[in-house]
C-alpha cells in the first residue's frame, strides 16, 4: 500500500521582524555576523493574540479553498505543535471543531518539534495501512515566539512562526518507501524549557532573569538552547542515518532528485549537506525570510521547491528532521 503526500498549503502570520529592526532594539548584537550563520534575515511572528491553532486554520482553509478535497474526504486529524492553545484539549480536536467534521472523524496530536513532519509521516503512514483511514489532515504549526524570551540573541534571531497543513492519503504503489526514526533522551535539556509543566510549575521565581556570559537574557519559562550542543549531535548523527537509510534500500546519494531537510540554520544545513556530499543543485533552503519554523520547516520547504519548480511529482525525495528530544528522523519517498 502507498501512501503519498497529495497537498501542502502554509500560512506565515502578517508580522515581520527583520534584522535590522532587531539590530535598532539591541544594538550590541552583530546581526550581520548571526544573518551570514543562521542564514536568517527575517521571520513572521505572531500576534500577541494570534495561537499555532490561528495559523494552522488559515493554511487547512488554503487546502479546502482548492476545491480538490473537502472536509468530508478526511478521516483524521493529526495535529503536531509544541504551543498548544491548551493542557487540555489537543489543537486537533479545535480544528475538528472549527471545520465542522463528522464525529467519525477521528484526532490527535503529539509534541515534537524539528522532526515533527516525519514522525508525522510514519504516523499517519500507520494509520492509512491499518485501514484507518485514506486521507489524513496532518498539521504542523508552531508559536514558538511565545515560548522565546526576545532579549536572547540564540534564539529570538533564528526561529519563526508558521503553519503547514497536509494531506495524506492512500494510493497504490507509490509515495513512501522506507522511515527510520531516532532518539536521545539523554540530551533532552540541549533544548527545553525548564518551567511550566508540572515538574516545575510556573512562579515568581520561574520568571527571575537569567544573564549568561554572552549577556543572553532567558527566565526558567523561555527556551534554553544549547545551540553548539545541538549542532554538533545533529552533525554526528543525521549523516549516519541518512546512509543507512540509503543502503538498506541500495541507493546513493545521487540517486535523490531533492533533499527536503528541516530548515535549521544556515550553518547546520551547510555542514550536514558537506557531509553527505549532497550536489547544490539539490540542496534548497528558504531560511532568509521565514527562519526556522520548527515542525512546519520541511512542508514549507517542499512546497516553495514546488512552486519555485526546483522539485516535481514523481521525484525521488529524501526528507530529513532533527531537534528537540533530541530527536531525529528521515525517509525516503517518490514525491
Amino acid at each position: 500500500m502507498g501512501v503519498i503526500i497529495e497537498q501542502i498549503e502554509y500560512f506565515l502570520p502578517d508580522q515581520i521582524i527583520t534584522n535590522d529592526q532587531l539590530q535598532t532594539l539591541h544594538p550590541q548584537w552583530d546581526l550581520q555576523k548571526v544573518g551570514e550563520k543562521s542564514g536568517v534575515f527575517q521571520r513572521h511572528i505572531a500576534m500577541a493574540n494570534e495561537t499555532a491553532f490561528d495559523l494552522a486554520c488559515k493554511a487547512v482553509e488554503k487546502v479546502f479553498a482548492s476545491g480538490d478535497i473537502s472536509t468530508s474526504d478526511i478521516q483524521g486529524i493529526i495535529f503536531c505543535t509544541q504551543s498548544p492553545d491548551y493542557i487540555m484539549p489537543s489543537n486537533a480536536f479545535l480544528i475538528h471543531k472549527y471545520f465542522k467534521m463528522d464525529q467519525s472523524v477521528w484526532a490527535f496530536d503529539y509534541n515534537l518539534a524539528c522532526s515533527g513532519f516525519v514522525y508525522g509521516l510514519a504516523i499517519a503512514r500507520g494509520m492509512i495501512e491499518t485501514k484507518l483511514a485514506k486521507k489524513i489532515l496532518l498539521i504542523t504549526a508552531d508559536t514558538y515566539s511565545k515560548h522565546i524570551n526576545p532579549n536572547d540573541r540564540a534564539t529570538s534571531v533564528l526561529f519563526g512562526d508558521g503553519a503547514a497543513a497536509n494531506i495524506i492519503s492512500h494510493k497504490e504503489d507509490s509515495g513512501i518507501i522506507d522511515i527510520e526514526l531516532a532518539s536521545s533522551g539523554k540530551e533532552y535539556n540541549s533544548f527545553y524549557i525548564p518551567a511550566g509543566g508540572c515538574r516545575m510549575p510556573q512562579d515568581t521565581t520561574t520568571k527571575e532573569i537569567n544573564t549568561d556570559h554572552s549577556g543572553n537574557q532567558t527566565t526558567l519559562e523561555d527556551i534554553q538552547m544549547n545551540g553548539f550542543a545541538v549542532w554538533k549531535f545533529i552533525s554526528q548523527t543525521v549523516p549516519v542515518q541518512v546512509n543507512r537509510l540509503l543502503q538498506r534500500n541500495n541507493l546513493t546519494i545521487n540517486d535523490i532528485d531533492f533533499f527536503g531537510f528541516h530548515q535549521a540554520s544556515k550553518l547546520t544545513l551547510d555542514s550536514l549537506f558537506k557531509s553527505l556530499g549532497v550536489k547544490e543543485d539539490k540542496m534548497y533552503m528558504n531560511l532568509a525570510h521565514i527562519g526556522n519554523t520548527v515542525s512546519a520547516s520541511i512542508p514549507i520547504a517542499l512546497k516553495d521547491a514546488e512552486d519555485q519548480q526546483q522539485l516535481k511529482r514523481g521525484d525521488l525525495v529524501l526528507l530529513s528532521g532533527f531537534g528537540v528530544g533530541l530527536s531525529w528522523g528521515s525517509l525516503i519517498m517518490k514525491y
